[in-house]
């Protein structure tokens, strides 16, 4: 039997194991002699034992629900995983096995957390690591597979801002400082629409500027985490084809990707900064004209995700205050986005004359504004895009790359 998740993604039911295959295991045999609490004599920790468990059990087998069901159950990452961990014996496989069992966990919907509340005092440094290896990727030797598995976790994560722990370490991923990641045109522009917000930047600047070098790369690396991502996303969907073979892999990469952006776009405290960071990254456009949305069945999840967040960056509320936007303040946010199109047209292009002095109502259709522009080089569309904003400066003599 198959059902759904609310995302939309398929969620196949799997058949618990009973206790002869239990017993049957090899993580069984493993565990009682390490890490099972019934076990007595226990054998002390090994790195090699956790190294072995992860290439024989969960990457041999392609990330086996089963097999990891069966290490959660042992209570693999209580037990031996996080007990063990320190800064000093920290490793891909040590990593990885962490974030497969904590997903786990949340697949099963039993507490994640716990195990790391009890024992906090590495996990700002577990954290770092997982940032390091999801933006590293192919350096650190990751497959599309594993980079997956940290998208996932690091969704669970910025689900669980309830915990103290684990918001600790995300605040520092989003929130204002991210906006260091925007065009500077663009940062001016939102700085504008909200006054106090300057008064804060200014603040967040001043106490940048007194970092030593160590904690000003730190600041930088974590405010710069998302848009990073997003680049990183960028590449490997951009590398999809729209016909012919096409790796799955990177099918499923893209798909859990969207996932995490959806959940960043639907929790207030998050969307309050990362919406005006989304929407300045242009990733609902890469999206739009990527390979993977013409690919009717490998695409298919894609382009219900895509949807559904499409839905949530367009959501009527104020981002900065959490309210529900009316008609009629939707409806003036519309006509604010034409008219400042048309001041820019009027004051910069003359070919554009005849569009800056329509009536908004002539000209705020996709088929109206083609109408307009399409007749327009490249370069000349790209200075308006960055008179608006959306674009960097253009500069003399330079052709645009978009």
């Amino acid at each position: 039997m198959e059902t759904t998740t609310e995302k939309g993604t398929p969620a196949k039911k799997i058949a618990a194991p009973s206790v002869s295959q239990i017993n049957a295991e090899y993580v069984t045999q493993l565990a009682n002699k390490y890490w099972a609490p019934h076990a007595k004599d226990k054998l002390p920790f090994d790195s090699k034992v956790l190294e072995d468990v992860y290439e024989k059990e969960i990457l041999t087998s392609k990330f086996s629900i089963r097999k990891i069901m069966l290490l959660e159950f042992s209570q693999y990452l209580e037990n031996y995983l996080w007990v063990n961990y320190t800064p000093e014996v920290s490793s891909k496989a040590f990593i990885m096995s962490i974030c497969c069992i904590v997903n786990e966990k949340f697949r099963e919907n039993v507490p994640a957390w716990e195990v790391f509340k009890k024992k906090p005092e590495h996990f700002p440094f577990f954290f770092k690591c997982v940032m390091e290896a999801v933006l590293a990727g192919d350096e650190t030797d990751l497959t599309l597979k594993e980079q997956t598995v940290l998208l996932v976790f690091l969704d669970h994560c910025f689900n669980s801002l309830e915990v103290d722990l684990i918001r600790e370490q995300v605040q520092q991923l989003i929130s204002l400082p991210m906006w260091m990641c925007l065009l500077p045109s663009r940062l001016q522009h939102e700085l504008k629409k909200v006054p106090k917000l300057q008064k804060f930047w200014n603040l967040i600047k001043k106490k940048f500027d007194k970092m030593d070098a160590d904690a000003a790369e730190r600041a930088t690396r974590e405010r710069s985490f998302l848009s990073s991502l997003i680049k990183k996303f960028t590449g490997v969907l951009m590398s999809i084809p729209p016909t012919g073979p096409v790796s799955m892999d990177k099918v499923h990469y893209c798909e859990r990707f969207i996932e995490l952006m959806i959940d960043l776009e639907a929790l207030l405290p998050t969307r309050r900064w990362f919406n005006t960071m989304l929407d300045d990254s242009h990733l609902m456009v890469f999206c739009q004209l990527s390979g993977l949305i013409d690919r009717e069945t490998e695409g298919h999840l894609f382009c219900q995700l895509l949807d559904m967040l499409k839905f949530y960056t367009g959501f009527e509320i104020n981002d900065q205050t959490g309210n529900a936007l009316t008609q009629k303040e939707m409806t003036t946010l519309h006509y604010d986005r034409i008219t400042s199109l048309q001041r820019a047209a009027f004051a910069h292009f003359p070919e554009l004359h005849d569009f800056a002095m329509a009536n908004v109502a002539a000209v705020d259709t996709r088929e109206s504004l083609t109408k307009q522009f399409g007749n327009l080089s490249p370069n000349m569309l790209h200075q308006v895009a960055s008179y608006l904003c959306l674009l960097p400066e253009l500069l003399e003599g330079q052709d645009t790359i978009y």
